[in-house]
């Protein structure tokens, strides 16, 4: 099936151990996934998890898996390995679930984060929720920043270019 406007996606969010002073915008969460999966040219459903949590999880999630011990802002599981721009083979939605839906991965969110980084960089908690999430998506389609100046220019235009088609 082939939803040309990311029709189909699944998208599941939810907050843990988050305080209601840090809850996060679901809805524009799921908006920034499903345009950054759009724009991206993904036209089959594809299944996202997303997790808002607090420091102290993100600490310990990025120590276990990256050998960081210290909080980060922002956590991507990618379920594969994709090569951007050309991350939709053909055939690939084989690897579906039963029910049709790609499992591109996990995103986990640390509110707090967001909130200091939001103050750092004078914009608002929403600009930096937008920003993390199309930065985590991109990251589930293969995108990388870390080992070379290309991948991070590459990475850093298409976060902009996805953004200026979100309502924040």
């Amino acid at each position: 099936m082939t939803g040309g406007m990311g029709s189909g996606h699944r998208i599941y969010a939810r907050h843990s151990g988050v305080g209601a002073a840090h809850r996060l915008p679901i809805p524009l969460i799921k908006r920034c996934i499903r345009t950054a999966l759009r724009l991206e040219g993904v036209d089959m459903p594809c299944e996202v998890s997303v997790l808002i949590a607090d420091d102290r999880l993100l600490r310990e999630l990025n120590s276990e898996f990256r050998g960081v011990d210290k909080a980060t802002d922002v956590l991507s599981f990618p379920m594969h390995e994709f090569s951007p721009p050309g991350w939709a083979r053909p055939g690939f939605g084989a690897a579906g679930t039963e029910a049709g839906a790609l499992p591109l991965g996990e995103i986990v969110i640390s509110a707090e984060r967001i909130d200091s980084q939001a103050r750092e960089y004078g914009q608002s908690r929403e600009r930096e929720t937008a920003y993390i999430t199309v930065h985590s998506v991109l990251h589930l389609l293969g995108y990388d920043h870390i080992d070379e100046a290309e991948g991070k220019k590459q990475m850093r235009g298409r976060e902009e270019e996805i953004l200026a088609h979100v309502t924040v």
